[in-house]
């Protein structure tokens, strides 16, 4: 089966979407399938081989057609830009034979449901526009990454029947092959005996990251790394906490080099706060697989998104935008280590189902 994915997107970014599009082209052709993905051609101040940057080997191909790329130009510009990528998708569609068109935007997957049905929309934000609605009723399926996004579309009149739950994913053989926490840090240069706490990802204030750099005011015993983030947040974020010692804002990292970070650390956050709908009910965090998959423990914000995936049983949760109840979960990982490392080993068994494999294969068989 030939399956085309686009995505208007910069391929490599420095965002995690980049990671699960090519995780997800991947695991579609380690099914035996025909996989080419489609992107617009745009200014990228990243210049490594998409390939190398993911380290994912050459097993599909990378199209980029034209785009207006007016992104920096704010609403506006990316409007421009995304409608002019669609019009170049159309076109590029009419002399193309494909199986399945694959997407999360839907304003190219849109234009190209006016020639075929065959498209599988992947959302994972709570649109209902002219576009998203156009294609829900060409589409073949709906894919959402979690129940919150299920439910707003149920509610906006899609049949339930249409709609297939597929939370993002991880690619465990990198976590699995992983060296014993001493050795990751060792290639990072960080001290043995430090008590490491760590974020990774980016510095977006709906992610809580305040919160965890309030609560690293009292946490005077241990270290608290923030890992990502684009230049510009990190840039803002240092000088903002520059004053606390005990934070080490590490800035952004290749995708390759994040499970070393994980691995490296005693305690995973997750702070996300509950101010945000997008947090608080529609998010699928790459992250929170990742975090999983590390078999490190695991202190999370206590919110339905997050509670779709963990629980008391594989996390510590916490009252959400509450720096003392961040700071005294962090704590009790340190306090009541057996619960804590029988938790995170509960984390790592319940992360077995959510393999990019596994998740494209129920994609396809829907």
């Amino acid at each position: 089966m030939k399956i085309l994915y686009i995505a208007n997107a910069r391929i490599p970014t420095e965002r995690a979407h980049g990671v699960q599009i090519m995780k997800m082209c991947e695991a579609f052709s380690q099914l035996g399938h025909y996989v080419g993905l489609l992107v617009p051609l745009r200014f990228n101040h990243i210049k490594k081989d998409p390939f190398s940057y993911y380290s994912i080997d050459k097993i599909f191909g990378i199209s980029r057609i034209f785009s207006i790329d007016l992104v920096k130009f704010g609403r506006v510009g990316f409007l421009i830009q995304a409608l002019s990528f669609s019009i170049s998708v159309f076109f590029y569609a009419l002399f193309k034979k494909v199986d399945i068109y694959y997407g999360r935007d839907e304003i190219p997957l849109s234009f190209v449901s006016i020639l075929r049905r065959d498209v599988i929309w992947e959302a994972h934000m709570p649109r209902y526009n002219l576009f998203s609605r156009f294609i829900i009723k060409r589409s073949k399926i709906l894919v959402v990454i979690s129940d919150g996004l299920k439910d707003f579309f149920v509610k906006k009149g899609v049949p339930e029947k249409k709609i297939l739950v597929a939370r993002d994913g991880v690619d465990l053989e990198i976590f699995n092959s992983l060296p014993e926490k001493n050795e990751c840090r060792e290639r990072l240069s960080l001290k043995d005996d430090e008590k490491i706490v760590l974020y990774a990802g980016h510095l977006y204030d709906w992610k809580g990251v305040d919160i965890l750099a309030e609560a690293a005011k009292g946490l005077h015993d241990y270290t608290v790394y923030f890992v990502g983030g684009t230049d510009k947040d990190i840039k803002a974020f240092r000088e903002k906490y520059t004053e606390v010692a005990n934070i080490k804002t590490i800035g952004h990292r290749e995708p390759k080099e994040i499970p070393l970070w994980l691995k490296s650390a005693d305690v995973l956050i997750l702070p996300n706060s509950g101010k945000s709908e997008i947090s608080r009910y529609y998010t699928s965090p790459l992250k929170l697989f990742e975090y999983m998959a590390s078999g490190v423990p695991i202190v999370a914000s206590n919110l339905s998104s997050i509670r779709e995936v963990l629980n008391e049983d594989n996390a510590t949760l916490i009252e959400p935008d509450n720096k003392e109840a961040l700071s005294s979960g962090i704590k009790a990982v340190f306090e009541k280590m057996d619960l804590s490392k029988n938790r995170s080993q509960n984390a790592l068994f319940d992360v077995k189902e959510c393999a990019w494999l596994k998740r494209a294969e129920r994609i396809l068989n829907s």
